[in-house]
């Protein structure tokens, strides 16, 4: 995976994150320990991803970047708008072909269901689900259990004791350094 960070010139992503085939991400994207995106999604600019985050298959984080309101100019002559930031929390997971809009902040925990189109912020430790994502339910169903599982997501994986057996087979051959 180094050699693909090189590759793609991705500076600032986490030496255990990693992608699968097909994927086009901006060089900007910030990602966290643990992190994962999965084949052919598509990442524009100024997306940020938290530890222990997983992006299924075909997840796009795209839009919002085309000016279509200047009358007399057609939008592929307007240039482009000032993108927004996109952070996406530690430990949420995304389901396959879902569309997160650009500038959408999505919390810790949060889960994502399958083929969603994510337009606005989503709540932390909370399921979203259809077109356009409205809140499901919540992911824990008590406050004990988020905090937790909170307090499980400001340790370093280091200090969190996790069994490196239950990643995914990609990532198990990743040199993990716990030192």
């Amino acid at each position: 995976m180094s050699f693909l960070r090189w590759k793609l010139n991705l500076k600032y992503v986490h030496k255990t994150f990693y992608m699968g085939r097909g994927c086009s991400i901006s060089s900007d994207l910030i990602a966290g320990a643990f992190s994962y995106i999965g084949p052919r999604s598509l990442i524009y600019p100024k997306v940020s991803i938290g530890n222990y985050t997983m992006l299924a298959n075909d997840v796009s984080i795209v839009g919002g970047d085309h000016v279509y309101d200047m009358a007399g100019r057609p939008i592929i002559f307007s240039g482009r708008a000032k993108l927004n930031s996109t952070v996406i929390g530690k430990d949420v997971w995304v389901g396959a072909f879902v569309k997160i809009a650009t500038g959408v902040k999505i919390g810790n925990g949060a889960i994502i269901a399958l083929g969603s189109v994510v337009t606005k912020d989503v709540e932390a430790y909370s399921v979203y689900g259809g077109i356009p994502a409205k809140k499901i339910k919540d992911r824990f169903q008590n406050d004990q259990d988020r905090i937790k599982h909170e307090e499980m997501l400001n340790k370093t994986y280091q200090d969190a004791g996790f069994d490196f057996k239950l990643l995914p087979r990609k990532m198990e051959n990743t040199k993990i350094d716990v030192s």
